[in-house]
C-alpha cells in the first residue's frame, strides 16, 4: 500500500468520507439477508406499477434458490442471466448466490454469435431468459454446455389490468412469442414461483468465493470473463456508500435505468440498494420520456448514469413539464462528462452530478469527484477509500510524479480476481496486486486525476464498449471486403461512435447499406458502424499492418 504521503487526495476528503473503511468477511448473500430482515416492509423494487417489499423480495429467492438446487444447481456452477432491468434480474442474481453458484450476466441485445461465445467460454449450463428471447435461447442447448432454460416475461411482474394488456402490446410491436412447452429442461418462472418445495437450501458462501464473471474486451479485442469475488463487490459497493454520506439508510430511491449486465449498473443501483435498504425503481430500457415521467412521478433521490443519458433527458423538448427536483447526487461513468451538462443538470434538479472513473476489472469504481466537496472540472476525481493509484510510466515502469503523463495503476479490495482461464492475460494486467487500466492519464498537485487517451484502441460509445477488432472480424467476414479497420470518432450524443475505414476487393462494387446489413446480422447495433469510408488503401507498416493511428490522427485534423 502507498504511505499517507503518497496521497495528496487524502486531505480533501470531508470528514464524513474515512481514507479505509472495514470490509470484514461479509458476502452479497450475508447482506441480502440482513436487508431481508431488517427493512422487511420496506419497498425494495418498484417495476412498472407494481412494488416488491423486502420480504416478498426475500422470499422469491429462497423459492428460486431452492427450485435451482433440485435442478442442479451447485456451488462454483455457472448460471448466466440473460435479461433486462427487472424484478427477475434481481430474485435471479440472489437466488444463485445464495446456492454458491456464479453468475454470468448477458446482455439481451446481443446475437447468437457472441451470445454463442460467452456461454461457451463460461461453461455455463442454465440461462435465465425472456420469452421474447426463447428462440435465441433454444439454440444454444445445442451449440453450448446449457441443459436447463428457466423462461420468463415482462408480464410476470406487471400489476393489473397491464399484466393482461401485455400480450396486445407485444402484438402491436410486432414483437411474438414462440410457444414454450415445458418439459424437464424447459421451466417457467411462474411455474416455479407457485411449486412446493420441501425445505431451504443454504450453502456456505465466503467473502473470496467467486461470485460474478463480468465479461469485458481488452487488447486482443476477445471477450473476457472478469472474476469478481463477494469482497470485490461488497467492498466497492462499500466504498460507494461512504460517497454518498448524506443519504439516509433504508429512505433513498435510486433509479435503475444502466443495465445490470453493466458491473456499474450492477454495483451502483442492485447490491447497493441491498446493502442499504433502498428502493430500487427499475426500468427495463432507457427511453427518455419514461424516464422523465419516472422520476416526475416516483422521486428517485439517485440517479447513477452516463452521459449520454443526461443529455437525453435534458435535450428532449418535453423536459419542462417534468420535475426533476427529487434527485440528491449522480455518479456520472462510462465516458467523459460534458461540463455544460453537469452545470445544466445540477440547475435543473438541485442536486450534484459528479464525474467518476472505473473499469469491469475493478467491481467498477476507483475514482471519483466529491458529490459535496472539492471537485474538479475535467478530473475523474480522487480515489476511493482503500484504493491505491499511481502513474506508471511506459518506458521504464516506474511511478511517475505530479503532473507527468504515464499509465493509470490501481490497487484495491475492488481489483479482479484475475480473467476466467486466461492466465497470461491476467499477468499482463496484474501485477503486484496493482490493475494496469491501459488508461493513459496524469495528476495533479492535489491528487485529482485526469485521463487523456487510452493505451488500449477500445471505444466507448453511450457507456458500451466497443472493441475494433471484433467489428473488423466481422467485416472481414464479408465477401467484398478486402481490409477493414474500426476506431472511434467524436460524437456529441454518445461520446464516441464507430467508423469503418473499408478498402473493397478489385473488381468489385458495394454499398454502404449493403455492408450495413451484412455487419447486423452478426453483431448487437451498438456495436455497429455509424460511418463508413472506402478507401482504395489504408497505411501500413513496412512488414503490412495497418497503422490505425495514422488514421486517428488523420480524424483529429478534419
Amino acid at each position: 500500500m502507498l504511505q499517507a504521503s503518497e496521497k495528496p487526495w487524502l486531505i480533501h476528503y470531508p470528514p464524513e468520507i474515512p481514507a479505509e473503511i472495514t470490509l470484514g468477511e461479509a458476502t452479497l448473500v450475508s447482506l441480502f439477508q440482513k436487508a431481508a430482515k431488517e427493512f422487511q416492509e420496506n419497498p425494495a423494487i418498484h417495476f412498472l406499477g407494481k412494488t416488491l417489499s423486502f420480504k416478498e423480495l426475500a422470499a422469491q429467492t429462497d423459492q428460486l434458490s431452492c427450485y435451482f438446487y433440485e435442478i442442479g444447481v451447485r456451488k462454483g456452477d455457472r448460471v448466466a442471466i440473460m435479461l433486462p432491468n427487472c424484478p427477475q434480474t434481481v430474485i435471479a442474481f440472489n437466488a444463485v448466490l445464495k446456492l454458491g453458484a456464479v453468475v454470468v450476466l448477458i446482455n439481451p441485445l446481443y446475437t447468437e454469435r457472441e451470445l454463442s461465445h460467452q456461454l461457451q467460454d463460461s461453461g455455463a449450463r442454465f440461462l435465465i431468459t425472456l420469452d421474447l428471447l426463447y428462440s435465441k435461447a433454444f439454440k444454444m442447448k445445442a451449440l453450448t454446455k446449457i441443459e436447463h432454460l428457466i423462461i420468463t416475461s415482462i408480464k410476470d411482474y406487471l400489476p393489473f389490468p397491464k399484466n393482461l394488456l401485455y400480450p396486445y402490446l407485444q402484438k402491436k410491436t410486432q414483437k411474438t412469442v414462440q410457444h414454450i412447452k415445458e418439459d424437464s429442461d424447459t421451466h417457467k418462472w411462474s411455474t416455479i414461483l407457485k411449486t412446493k418445495i420441501a425445505s431451504s437450501v443454504k450453502e456456505e458462501v465466503y467473502s473470496d468465493d467467486l461470485a460474478l464473471l463480468q465479461y469485458t474486451g481488452g487488447t486482443t479485442g476477445f471477450p473476457k470473463g472478469v472474476m469478481l469475488t463477494h469482497q470485490n463487490l461488497v467492498a466497492n459497493t462499500k466504498m460507494c456508500t461512504t460517497w454518498l454520506y448524506k443519504c439516509e439508510r433504508g429512505n433513498e430511491r435510486i433509479l435503475g435505468v444502466l443495465p445490470f449486465f453493466h458491473v456499474y449498473g450492477l454495483t451502483t443501483v442492485l447490491v447497493l440498494s441491498i446493502l442499504e435498504g433502498y428502493e430500487m425503481v427499475l426500468l427495463p430500457k432507457f427511453e427518455i420520456k419514461e424516464v422523465l415521467k419516472t422520476i416526475d412521478k416516483r422521486k428517485p433521490t439517485l440517479f447513477p448514469g452516463a452521459p449520454t443519458i443526461y443529455v437525453g433527458l435534458l435535450n428532449n423538448t418535453s423536459l419542462p413539464k417534468y420535475d426533476l427536483s427529487s434527485i440528491k447526487a449522480c455518479i456520472s461513468g462510462s465516458s467523459p462528462l460534458p461540463a455544460y451538462v453537469q452545470e445544466k443538470f445540477e440547475d435543473l434538479t438541485g442536486g450534484k452530478l459528479v464525474e467518476g472513473y472505473g473499469l469491469t476489472e475493478s467491481s467498477p469504481v476507483t475514482h471519483a469527484n466529491f458529490l459535496w466537496g472539492k471537485r474538479k472540472q475535467g478530473s475523474v476525481g480522487v480515489p476511493w477509500p482503500n484504493t491505491d493509484a499511481k502513474i506508471v510510466s511506459l518506458e521504464t515502469g516506474e511511478a511517475l510524479p505530479c503532473g507527468e503523463i504515464g499509465e493509470i495503476a490501481v490497487k484495491g479490495p475492488q481489483v479482479m480476481k484475475g480473467y476466467w482461464h486466461q492466465e497470461e492475460e491476467t499477468k499482463q494486467v496484474l501485477k503486484d496486486g496493482w490493475l494496469f487500466t491501459g488508461d493513459l492519464g496524469y495528476f495533479d498537485e492535489d491528487g485529482y486525476f485526469y485521463i487523456v487517451d487510452r493505451k488500449k484502441d477500445m471505444i466507448i460509445a453511450s457507456g458500451y464498449n466497443i472493441y475494433p477488432r471484433e467489428v473488423e472480424e466481422v467485416l472481414y467476414g464479408y465477401s467484398k471486403v478486402k481490409e477493414a479497420v474500426v476506431m472511434g470518432i467524436p460524437d456529441l450524443y454518445r461520446g464516441e461512435t464507430v467508423k469503418a475505414f473499408v478498402v473493397l476487393k478489385d473488381g468489385v462494387s458495394c454499398s454502404e447499406k449493403e455492408l450495413d446489413e451484412h455487419v447486423r446480422l452478426s453483431l448487437a447495433s451498438y456495436k455497429v458502424p455509424k460511418v463508413y469510408e472506402f478507401r482504395k488503401e489504408l497505411p501500413k507498416t513496412a512488414v503490412g499492418k495497418i497503422l490505425r493511428r495514422v488514421l486517428i490522427e488523420e480524424e483529429r485534423k478534419e
